[in-house]
């Protein structure tokens, strides 16, 4: 299982001498008393705690607790912890196959990753876990319990969810598996108009997304005329994939910039010329499942006008976790920069607002209860989280684009699920059938002349 917490990287090797600060700066010598105070108080639970333990856990749990404390994405990360994150990001990785974060003392499902055991036994965006096994959540880490849901493939975990828009709790057992991540999947919608799903962002997803809009082209037997760039419940992951990604289909322009304390986190990211699609119409579907990276191509093709948003409003991680590593082949990520759209706005605990709000379809359970709005999880919610200011913040609202047709923005009728277009999973889809209607649309208006492709 990979954690929220490892959605946007960037990797650094530094040494960290004791007490001394990036700038140099004198350390206050109430720092050296709080030392001494905690070097008593673990020397007390070594010798005087109901139950021996062992030093090295406590040192272990507090170090990481001084880190979870900072914001929700700050962590300590063990030697299996470490070894974990790394074969996450080579697209590899053993466990259910669910992207969690914590809030309100549960492990909450940020996205089930596709074609793993936890999107196959029912898991969504927004459920809540309430106990593992015999153990409750309520007082666990975020780490203990994630230790809980590992284990060999093969073997399998009970987990009793809250399902809080349909107000019920359901047990479900799910066989652990070695997870193998296929970062991209695609197929035609109609001849000329294709459909790229990116589930994550690992070292292959740009290799891959040109890879599959080659395969459409053979498919298409003809150049594309337009794409659905399908983000939802894309939790994340590497930021130079989210850049190359980006890249792809931008010919000039700002893709992200980044800022912050330590050297080298202050940058700006712009796109080389040449766009794979030619500047065919692009429109992207976000929901509160994007994340983090996935909120990185989608805020660079928004504030470019390359690409019409729908959906509904992004999660809203916008900050770079800096993995370090420490002796003894363990590691600590930490919150080191915040990353900035094109236009400036920081998206930290607001997310990206679509250009067209388009409400996935209900279950019959939201039916029956009338609940008007999907309960998908957000950074806002999570406690502790890093407020960007209302000053940078994105409004909660887009402006009608005046350099699209009109027409895209018309009120649809919602349609039922017999006469709505099937997503990648089978199941109807009405965002992405209203995706397609509004690519036709921007087809229809695009000009004949094509640009140079990289």
């Amino acid at each position: 299982m990979r954690v929220l917490h490892s959605l946007v990287l960037s990797t650094a090797l530094v040494s960290l001498p004791l007490l001394a600060s990036a700038q140099g700066r004198a350390v206050d010598p109430a720092v050296y008393e709080k030392l001494d105070v905690f070097a008593h108080v673990l020397e007390k639970i070594r010798t005087s705690y109901v139950e021996p333990v062992t030093e090295t856990t406590v040192i272990e749990n507090a170090i990481n607790g001084m880190l979870t404390s900072l914001d929700p994405h700050s962590s300590y990360m063990n030697e299996d912890d470490f070894k974990e994150l790394r074969q996450s990001t080579q697209g590899e990785f053993g466990g259910l196959g669910i992207e969690v974060t914590m809030e309100g003392g549960l492990v909450k499902v940020v996205s089930p990753i596709e074609d793993t055991p936890a999107a196959a036994a029912g898991i969504l965006s927004g459920d809540l876990i309430i106990r593992i096994g015999q153990r409750d959540v309520q007082g666990l880490t975020l780490k203990e319990a994630v230790d809980l849901m590992r284990g060999k493939p093969g073997s399998s975990v009970r987990l009793l969810v809250l399902r809080e828009e349909e107000k019920r709790t359901f047990p479900v057992t799910i066989t652990r598996a070695k997870i193998q991540v296929k970062p991209v999947k695609s197929r035609l919608l109609e001849p000329g108009l294709g459909q790229l799903r990116i589930s994550t962002f690992n070292d292959f997803t740009e290799s891959t997304l040109v890879s599959h809009v080659r395969l459409l082209e053979e498919q298409n037997k003809a150049p594309l005329q337009g794409l659905v760039l399908d983000l939802r419940n894309n939790p994340g992951g590497l930021l130079q994939q989210a850049i190359a990604v980006a890249d792809d289909f931008l010919t000039e322009g700002e893709i992200v910039s980044t800022r912050g304390r330590i050297p080298g986190q202050d940058a700006r990211y712009t796109a080389r010329a040449g766009d794979i699609l030619n500047g065919k119409p692009i429109v992207v579907l976000i929901n509160g499942g994007s994340a983090s990276a996935a909120e990185i191509v989608a805020g660079a093709l928004q504030d470019n006008r390359r690409a019409v948003l729908l959906g509904t409003k992004s999660f809203g991680k916008g900050s770079v976790q800096t993995i370090f590593e420490l002796p003894g082949d363990t590691g600590m990520r930490l919150t080191t920069a915040l990353y900035y759209t094109p236009s400036g706005s920081s998206i930290q605990a607001h997310g990206i607002v679509p250009d067209i709000v388009v409400k996935p379809l209900k279950t019959p359970e939201q039916e029956r209860l009338q609940l008007e709005d999907d309960d998908l999880p957000s950074e806002a919610a999570l406690k502790g989280h890093l407020d960007a200011g209302a000053a940078a913040a994105i409004s909660n609202t887009r402006p009608v684009r005046a350099d699209l047709p009109a027409t895209i923005y018309a009120t649809v009728p919602a349609k039922s699920p017999s006469n709505t277009l099937a997503g990648i999973d089978g199941k109807p889809d009405a965002q992405l059938d209203r995706a397609l209607a509004v690519l036709k649309t921007l087809v229809g208006a695009q000009p004949t002349a094509a640009k140079t492709g990289k």
